[in-house]
């Protein structure tokens, strides 16, 4: 049997409500006293019984995180980014998959897990402003992602036009003239990834260049094959690109596939920038030059931003966050020959 409070505070010569005072962290207590019983917590290994603690709030002690797919390098990764956030605040996190579907995201926002979980961070696709603002549930929503909502929630999401144009710039400052853009969607310009597109678009007009609609390529999701498909639609089409930016790594990776199926060489003939910076494109045979969001950031602020309005916060009002990126330039970009 583990140790108890009570153990500790006898060990470390104190009452049981002082170790309970160090163990949640309570600012009164003083440092003396603090490592006093942090020596006696150690010794006997003690370890608080989170559960009971969650319970006495009137919480489960769960957070969920509701992505569009789980099988996208990009999700999983930052979901392994929310759990290591979420622990860091004695929270588990339960994950939902709604496949970019509106009606599951629908569901999963309306809290048809509300005996389960005390705060949700969204992912959302489909969701429109509309379906926010009808919401009844009151456990606090955190959204993730590049659609913008007129809805008062937080959201955490890098400025994806910048991040764009900082992208093209890359290939523009590397003498790159004609540079596609894969993985525009068909279904709505409210999609994600119209602000990757409108970076594309005033990068190239800052170059002095034209934005040529027959190098924009759209897909059906956003996987390797939808990348693959798209670089051959280009070619097929006889539109040959210098460069291509793609709206995240997976298209990227499924654009470099295809490129060398046809027999073009990556860098030398079509440089590739992806989008996510995913574990796959650092260790595929031509590491992929790429954005890199800041996902450390993205999962403590989501995170963070739930946790402060279950403690009631006051004078926390809902905010847009920007977490940073940066370039990271890999072996699938360089200088345009000649």
């Amino acid at each position: 049997m583990g140790a108890s409070l009570k153990d500790v505070a006898q060990l470390a010569g104190v009452s049981i409500k002082t170790v309970s005072n160090v163990v949640n962290n309570y600012p009164h207590v003083t440092p003396g006293m603090r490592a006093k019983v942090q020596r006696a917590i150690d010794e006997l290994g003690y370890r608080p019984n989170l559960t009971a603690r969650h319970l006495r709030k009137g919480r489960t002690g769960i957070i969920a995180l509701a992505v569009p797919e789980l099988g996208n390098p990009y999700f999983a990764e930052l979901a392994g980014a929310v759990v290591d956030a979420a622990a860091r605040h004695d929270y588990t996190v339960l994950l939902d998959h709604t496949a970019g579907e509106r009606q599951k995201e629908i569901l999963v926002s309306q809290g048809f897990r509300a005996h389960v979980i005390d705060g949700l961070i969204l992912s959302p696709i489909e969701l429109e402003a509309a379906d926010l603002l009808g919401r009844t549930d009151d456990a606090p929503l955190v959204l993730l992602g590049e659609r913008e909502y007129d809805a008062p929630y937080d959201q955490i999401a890098i400025d994806n036009v910048s991040a764009a144009r900082t992208a093209v710039r890359h290939l523009t400052g590397l003498g790159h003239r004609r540079i596609a853009f894969l993985g525009a969607r068909r279904e709505s310009a409210r999609q994600p990834a119209h602000l990757r597109l409108r970076g594309w678009r005033e990068e190239l007009g800052a170059a002095g260049l034209p934005c040529d609609d027959s190098l924009v390529a759209a897909t059906d999701g956003y996987g390797r094959v939808d990348g693959a498909a798209a670089m051959n639609a280009l070619l097929d089409r006889g539109e040959r690109p210098d460069a291509v930016f793609a709206y995240n790594d997976l298209i990227a990776i499924g654009a470099m596939r295809a490129l060398t199926d046809r027999g073009l060489r990556v860098p030398d003939d079509v440089a590739v920038v992806g989008f996510d910076d995913v574990e796959e494109g650092r260790f595929s045979t031509i590491a992929l030059t790429t954005v890199s969001p800041d996902k450390q950031a993205i999962a403590r602020l989501a995170v963070e931003r739930v946790v402060a309005r279950l403690a009631g916060a006051p004078d926390l009002v809902p905010e847009r966050i920007q977490p940073g990126y940066t370039l990271v330039a890999r072996e699938s970009t360089a200088r345009r020959p000649g």
